[in-house]
């Protein structure tokens, strides 16, 4: 008979171990149905119907479609492959990054998107303060303040409290975007939404495919903090698929549908938000949306801020709970002082100078793992910086230039070429020496 294995618990806490700075142990590895919620609860946000409600008042109906689909397989090769890392080696992102940028290079790489994105968190937190205050009328900051304290609270729970707030935000988006559908139905044909055309034509396929991808960039190439608690490869990989297509092809195709509808407020700047067609019937339903506003914002804040904090930790050997809380005031007092009002730059950011640190790693570690795996340690990995550069300078150069072939996969595919070339080169070097 096998024995039974009691959780590794914080001493002081009485809260399971978070493994900051070692491979989570087999034995104390999540289902994969547990990452699964995760992963499957963070893309299910309103910022998604937006983006979808954006990109399909410029694109029309089908284009706006394609370009969620492409970008979408996108995601799921790249945050894929990451997982798919993470669950066969159980380690967090800061130690994957460890052995492609060296000892002491992980760390500018690391305290970069643990940086980036506790700016993410700070815009959906703020997010969450205007569009209560604009609904309900409620004190912007007070909100501000209340949701940095339900969003820290529950990221200090670890990452269970992750999945059960992703296995709630999930079937509520579909129920409440649902909802919002058959209000839209009372007053409009919905047999149309098919045929809706666009009516911008201010963005490209690649700029659209670009929006998909940076909106989850910095979470995504720190998918290790997430599926490390995988039981294997595999499983991580299975995780990955319920969010990238599954979950944020949903979250973006509601944007689209409102948006094709005609039931989009200022489909220009608001894009498919929906929250305003499910105010204003009984009190019932207002409630509903109230919660839904925290509950659907709270999972992507949870999921940033838990990014931020493991990598923290890792970095200053530290506990993920003591970071959860710093970064949690820090993010809120930005939030509070109007940080969210910058994102546009921020989107930009997260769609040039982080995809290509995900593509140069999984080189590394996938491709070229033969390699790597005996490969000495070193302080600094100046190939693995000299490729992240060359892709986030012909990311930026796509981005000024050539927005309409796509930022954010540029990046990815030149950086992680030069990774190849440069370390190719060097391999061929030593072999003639």
């Amino acid at each position: 008979m096998s024995k039974k294995i009691t959780p590794k618990h914080d001493a002081t806490l009485g809260l399971e171990e978070e493994f900051e700075n070692e491979a989570v142990p087999l034995s104390h590895r999540h289902s994969t149905r547990s990452v699964s919620a995760v992963w499957f609860g963070f893309p299910m946000i309103l910022t998604n119907a937006v983006f979808g409600g954006i990109m399909a008042y410029n694109l029309g109906f089908w284009r706006a479609i394609l370009a969620i689909l492409l970008g979408n397989l996108v995601l799921f090769a790249y945050v894929g492959t990451l997982s798919y890392l993470a669950g066969k080696t159980g380690l967090n992102f800061a130690m994957q990054a460890r052995k492609t940028f060296g000892h002491r290079g992980y760390i500018i790489t690391s305290a970069f998107l643990s940086t980036v994105v506790i700016g993410w968190y700070a815009f959906q937190t703020g997010l969450t303060g205007t569009i209560v205050s604009s609904t309900f009328g409620w004190n912007t900051s007070w909100v501000i303040v209340l949701a940095t304290v339900l969003y820290t609270g529950v990221t200090f729970l670890g990452v269970r409290a992750l999945s059960i707030i992703g296995m709630i935000a999930a079937p509520m988006f579909v129920i409440m975007g649902i909802a919002a559908l058959f209000f839209v139905s009372q007053h409009t044909d919905l047999s149309q939404i098919t045929a809706y055309k666009g009516t911008a034509g201010g963005i490209t396929m690649g700029i659209a495919m670009t929006m998909v991808i940076a909106g989850f960039a910095d979470s995504g190439t720190m998918t290790a903090d997430f599926t490390r608690w995988s039981q294997t490869g595999k499983s991580a990989v299975v995780a990955t698929f319920s969010a990238f297509p599954v979950a944020n092809f949903v979250s973006l195709l509601s944007g689209v549908v409102i948006v094709s509808a005609g039931a989009g407020i200022d489909p220009a700047h608001n894009g498919g938000d929906f929250l305003h067609l499910l105010v204003g019937h009984n009190a019932l339903l207002n409630l509903l949306a109230l919660l839904f506003v925290f509950i659907n914002l709270g999972s992507v804040c949870t999921h940033c801020l838990y990014n931020g904090a493991v990598g923290y930790s890792h970095l200053l050997k530290s506990k993920m709970r003591i970071w959860t809380i710093i970064l949690g005031v820090i993010g809120g007092v930005l939030a509070i002082i109007g940080v969210w009002s910058y994102f546009l730059n921020w989107l930009s950011l997260l769609g040039v100078a982080v995809p290509p640190i995900g593509a140069v790693m999984i080189v590394d570690l996938l491709f070229l793992g033969h390699i790597s795996s005996s490969r000495a340690e070193s302080a600094y990995r100046g190939s693995a910086f000299l490729s992240w550069a060359i892709g986030t300078l012909c990311a930026t150069a796509a981005h000024l230039w050539f927005p309409d072939f796509g930022e954010a996969l540029i990046g990815m595919i030149i950086g992680g070429a030069a990774y190849a070339v440069i370390q190719s080169m060097t391999a061929k070097k030593w072999v003639t020496a």
